[in-house]
Parts: structure tokens; C-alpha cells; sequence
């Protein structure tokens, strides 16, 4: 199986005619179940495309121990071959999934897992194929994890909508990814596919396990936050929470859902409570719960609330003298990029270059500018242009030595500062409606 970069393009554009036929078809009637996919979830152009973004997407290894280099190392082609000779001839097993613990803001850690390059690849292909069926019949109101919609658009949705309204049922599932119920996720799946090579597949994966400091341990429940197919499979999923929603409890408020993390704008408190009282019928009805401490009804303009990274807040404008809805980087938010800024300006780095520094401050200041560049951030951006200029004046000065005077260093760190690229935060404009 081999491809040369020049038809890297064509493998592109037939892999994305197949998912708009899929789309078209799907479309055309919410009820059709589609039972022949799985021969096109190793059709050279899929793999091939598959292997791309998950490259392009980095990440370790599995518990297998093969990273995406030692793959291009050992040759692309012949990898995706023996994909190929598997999935036809139906002898795919997945590895487990070797889970890590990553730090959460509040102290607290949450599992994640790491299938293997391998299985990665085969999940990227899978999606490819069978998001197109799903995505023709999800709801407006789902934003996460979907072609073409961002978190700045759920945020959006949530502005418009405080215009009118003033409560909000801020809800939080209580453990989502780790209490899916398989054989109710394979129940939804199986409603518009039914091929039995596809459900296996999503199956194995469910059961596939984890490996934690070298034990097994079975999967009875869940699915793995960090695999590739997991987002589309919890969007599967909530699908049942938006289009009950949608149909029957429209009038109460308006839903905006990204992955497991959503909100309901209410106009008044007796609405939010009633909204809350629905969502909780709803999710039993998925086997979910939400998390007693951290849902509650929020006064829009008396405290506001936190969604996506931003705050949410309606205060009385100064200009116009009406309430209306803000939205700006959340004090959490704040502070996960301001702990980043620090440990790339910690001593531990100041044998490296000055213009290495600069690339990845680069690199962080650009992907969240671009995040937060909409609503009404401007103090906080300046806020952290100032941090900003603070740690690199301490990292100058401890890179001068102790002997240095200071007038000298900090002379020769204005005029570094001047030219050496650094970028800011704030700039004049940025902050526009998402698109």
C-alpha cells in the first residue's frame, strides 16, 4: 500500500466526497440505518487520511510502546498495510489503553487514556466514516466536538440568549465519560447503523480496558476521554438530552451543550427550576447523574457563572444604561496561563536561547488570544501583557548574574524587549462575535 505525497490531496478530496454522499444520504431520512460502512473504514484513502490527523494530532504511545515517529521510521506504507490485511480479514483486536492522570485546575486529577498509534488510527478512520450518518440528524444546540463549530459559538448562543434571559441551570454530569453505559451507547449507535463490523468495532474498544503501573483492569463501563472516537460517541450519546430537549422542553430555555459540559438560559427562576427538574429525568433516563455540588440555578446579573473558560456576567451598561450580557476569560482560565507563562520563565530554563523562549511564549500567547479574542476582555488581556513583562524582566535579570548592575540589565532588557518578538496579548480590535 503505497502513496505518494502528490496524492495526499486526491486522498483527501475522495475521503471527503464520501463523507458528504454519507451526510446527503443520512439527510435524506432520519430513520435509514446504514448497514455497509465497514468496508470503508480501510479504503486506502480513509487510512491515509486517518493517519494524517492523527500525526498531525501528536500524542505518546500506548502501552505497545510504538510512537507515531518509530512508525515513519519503520514506513507508513507497510503500517497501513497490515491494517488493512486485519480489518479484512476481520482479525483486529485492540490493545488496552494505557491511562495517565492529568492535574485538574482545582487540585484534583482526571483519568485519561492512550490507545495505542494503532488503534488510534483505526478509530480516526472509523469516525471519518460514520460521522457523517450522525452528524446530518444532531441538534443546533450540541457544539462540541463537531465540524465546523467551536466553543466561541456556544458561547455566542449563550450571549444572545442572557439578552432576555436571567437564570441558568449551570449543569455538571457527574463523572460522564466514566459512567456511559455501553450497552445503551450501542443501542443508540445501532439506531442509524447497522453493520455488524462497525458496532464490533466500537464494542472492542469499549471493552478494550486500561493498563495503570503495569495492571489490567476491565472496562465494564465508560469510554476513555482521549480516545478519537470517544467525542463522537458521547455526542451519540447526549444526542438523546438535545432532541428531547428540542421537542418538549424548548419553552423552558434555551440548551447549549459542548461534550458533557452545558448550560440552559432560563428568563425566570420558577423556569431554571423546572429546566433543572427536566435535565434530571433526562439523564436518568441515560443512566447519568447530575453532580449534586457543582449544578445549580445562577442569577445571570447578581453572580454569573463560568462556561468554556469564559465568565458569564449581565451588568448595566455605561453607555446605553441597559443590563446586558458580558463575557471574558474566567479567573480559572487566568490562572492555568499565567502558571504556564510561569514554568516557561522559570530558571530551570535559562541556559536555553532567548529566542527559543520567545517561540513558545509565542505559541501559548497566540492559541489563547485566538480562544478568548471575542466578547469583553480587554483588562484582562492587558492584565496578562503586564504579568507577561513582569516574568521576562525576572528571567532577564536572573540570567545576567548577580554581578550586573542593574540600570545596565535593565537598559539591555528594553532594548531586547523591543526586538525580540514577543507577542501580546492585547491588541486593539481583536475582540469581535464568533464566527
Amino acid at each position: 500500500m503505497t502513496v505518494h505525497a502528490s496524492n495526499r490531496q486526491l486522498h483527501l478530496q475522495t475521503s471527503r466526497q464520501l463523507q458528504r454522499t454519507l451526510y446527503r444520504a443520512a439527510k435524506r431520512s432520519r430513520e435509514r440505518r446504514f448497514h455497509a460502512l465497514y468496508d470503508r473504514v480501510y479504503r486506502p484513502d480513509v487510512l491515509w487520511r486517518a493517519w494524517e490527523e492523527v500525526r498531525a494530532n501528536g500524542g505518546e504511545a500506548g502501552i505497545d510502546g510504538v510512537s507515531i515517529a518509530d512508525i515513519e521510521k519503520a514506513g507508513v506504507p507497510e503500517f497501513l498495510g497490515g491494517i488493512v490485511d486485519d480489518l479484512k480479514a476481520r482479525q483486529y483486536h485492540p490493545k488496552p489503553v494505557r491511562r495517565v492522570w492529568i492535574p485538574k485546575a482545582d487540585g484534583r486529577k482526571r483519568p485519561l487514556g492512550i490507545p495505542t498509534v494503532r488503534d488510534r488510527v483505526i478509530q480516526q478512520a472509523c469516525r471519518i466514516v460514520v460521522e457523517p450518518v450522525f452528524e446530518a440528524t444532531f441538534e443546533d444546540c450540541s457544539y462540541g466536538f463537531r465540524p465546523k463549530r467551536s466553543a466561541k459559538q456556544a458561547i455566542t448562543v449563550v450571549q444572545d440568549a442572557l439578552v432576555r434571559g436571567w437564570y441558568v441551570v449551570d449543569a455538571d454530569i457527574e463523572g460522564f465519560f466514566d459512567t456511559i453505559d455501553h450497552g445503551l451507547l450501542l443501542s443508540l449507535v445501532g439506531r442509524r447503523v447497522s453493520d455488524r463490523g462497525i458496532l464490533k468495532l466500537i464494542r472492542q474498544w469499549l471493552k478494550a480496558g486500561v493498563v495503570e503501573q503495569g495492571v489490567y483492569q476491565r472496562t465494564e463501563k465508560g469510554t476513555p476521554q482521549g480516545g478519537v472516537i470517544s467525542p463522537l460517541l458521547a455526542n451519540i450519546y447526549l444526542h438523546v438530552l438535545d432532541r428531547y430537549w428540542t421537542q418538549e422542553c424548548g419553552a423552558l430555555g434555551k440548551l447549549v451543550r459542548y461534550a458533557d459540559d452545558f448550560v440552559v438560559v432560563c428568563r425566570s427562576r420558577s423556569q431554571a427550576a423546572e429546566a433543572m427538574r427536566s435535565v434530571q429525568a433526562l439523564l436518568a433516563r441515560l443512566r447519568l447523574t447530575l453532580h449534586p455540588d457543582k449544578t445549580r440555578i445562577v442569577a445571570a446579573d447578581a453572580e454569573g457563572f463560568d462556561f468554556l473558560g469564559f465568565h458569564v456576567h449581565k451588568f448595566r451598561s455605561n453607555r446605553s444604561g441597559r443590563v446586558a450580557p458580558y463575557v471574558w476569560p474566567s479567573v480559572k482560565a487566568l490562572k492555568r496561563v499565567r502558571q504556564r507563562l510561569k514554568e516557561l520563565t522559570s530558571s530551570r530554563w535559562l541556559l536555553v536561547s532567548l529566542r527559543v523562549i520567545v517561540r513558545w511564549l509565542n505559541e501559548v500567547i497566540r492559541g489563547w488570544r485566538q480562544y478568548f479574542a471575542c466578547g469583553n476582555g480587554t483588562r484582562q488581556f492587558q492584565a496578562m501583557d503586564h504579568y507577561l513583562r513582569m516574568r521576562l524582566w525576572r528571567f532577564f535579570r536572573r540570567r545576567s548574574g548577580n554581578r550586573a548592575k542593574g540600570s545596565t540589565v535593565y537598559d539591555r532588557y528594553m532594548r531586547w524587549i523591543q526586538g525580540c518578538g514577543v507577542e501580546h496579548f492585547y491588541h486593539r480590535g481583536i475582540f469581535s462575535r464568533a464566527s
